[in-house]
């Protein structure tokens, strides 16, 4: 069986593990929790990046550093995963669903005006596949309304609009780690902000409501309980592991890279014949090749897709069932305009195996299962 993922590995993370135990530090921010900071930083020109346990803590951070108030409202796409809207549900928000452009499944930024109201306080776009969400135009709403915008860029390491690295754009960015991403600590994730002004709350919020990273910066001679917070911080052994793939950053994003352009140069005349569409790249954008997506005719034919690939020893997999149907959706929030592309988009979208280190091999039979499906020579 051609796997969907396999978590990316470089061969120096047991070397780095064992290091961070050396070092008799493997709890949160040590040594190699501290280089990654360094790297986020000048890598993605971000004031402030910080490792946290998931991308869902960090997406959590960002939520509590909105103020968000009982009654405040968030506005987000429905096509996305539940971490998202978990974040903001338990800040106190209401949750305001938009519907997706079907060329990129991001959010359609010129149904985001519709949607604001006198208690919109917030918009969370999702950078669905590496792949930027039209942010002049969502930057250009927010700051009219006075908005936050938090950017989950759980997918988007690497990624980029316009030269500026996803997460860096609005006001908080939140990364994922997670063994199913490009880059991998296992659990994990990053919160970054251009906000220097918020970096301090970040700090606090994310050491249990402490200025512990003061005090081990030398600043204060001890540390205490300054707010509300949690523990968000994950253990240096996580970071350790995390390390060895940064610094192999570029070398893991050529790679998959060279995956993804094979996958849609092969597939291209099955979107030419009108058969199955394939992602779209708009011209502003660079991607990280996180995913490669294929849309069939409809859930039947996508259904039966999926069936044909796992019997010649392919797993592929459909996506996020639409949040403004599942029950929790139905709880938390609402459906702003009408839902005119996220369902129907969602029941035909198909990805294929993507990893670091593909086999070109396992790509070709892949492909060729695909064109078996429906009955075209290659």
């Amino acid at each position: 069986m051609i796997d969907f993922n396999i978590a990316p590995f470089v061969g120096t993370e047991t070397d780095y593990i064992r290091e961070a135990v050396a070092n008799k530090m493997i709890c949160g921010d040590g040594p190699f929790t501290k280089r990654c900071h360094a790297w986020m930083r000048e890598r993605f020109g971000t004031p402030k990046a910080l490792l946290t346990t998931s991308g869902t803590s960090a997406l959590e951070m960002a939520a509590l550093l909105c103020d968000l108030e009982p009654g405040d409202e968030v506005i987000l796409p429905s096509f996305t995963f539940s971490s998202t809207a978990n974040a903001f549900v338990l800040a106190g928000a209401k949750l305001v669903f938009t519907d997706i452009r079907p060329d990129t499944m991001n959010i359609d930024e010129k149904k985001i005006e519709a949607a604001v109201t006198d208690r919109t306080r917030a918009i969370c776009v999702v950078h669905y596949a590496g792949v930027a969400c039209e942010m002049d135009a969502i930057m250009e709403i927010a700051q009219k309304y006075g908005l936050k915008v938090v950017e989950d860029a759980a997918q988007g390491v690497m990624s980029s609009y316009k030269g500026r690295a996803l997460g860096t754009i609005g006001d908080f960015g939140c990364f994922s780690f997670h063994e199913t991403k490009n880059y991998s600590m296992g659990e994990g994730g990053a919160f970054l902000t251009k906000e220097v002004s918020y970096a301090e709350r970040a700090e606090i919020l994310r050491e249990k409501g402490t200025d512990r990273s003061k005090f081990l910066r030398g600043q204060v001679d001890k540390y205490t309980w300054q707010d509300y917070g949690s523990s968000y911080l994950p253990s240096d052994i996580n970071a350790a592991y995390l390390w060895a793939q940064l610094e192999k950053a570029d070398e893991i994003n050529e790679n998959r890279l060279a995956s993804w352009n094979a996958y849609d140069a092969a597939l291209r005349p099955l979107a030419e014949r009108g058969l199955v569409e394939l992602p779209t790249i708009p011209a502003e954008c660079v991607h990280n090749a996180h995913m490669y997506w294929l849309k069939a005719a409809d859930l039947d034919e996508r259904t039966r897709l999926i069936a044909h690939l796992k019997a010649c020893g392919v797993q592929a997999t459909f996506h996020y069932i639409p949040l403004h149907s599942a029950p929790a959706g139905l709880k938390f929030g609402r459906f702003a305009g009408e839902d005119e592309f996220t369902t129907r988009e969602s029941n035909r979208l198909l990805r294929l195996p993507m990893y670091y280190n593909l086999a070109k091999g396992d790509l070709l039979h892949v492909i060729d299962a695909i064109y078996e499906f429906y009955g075209v020579l290659r």
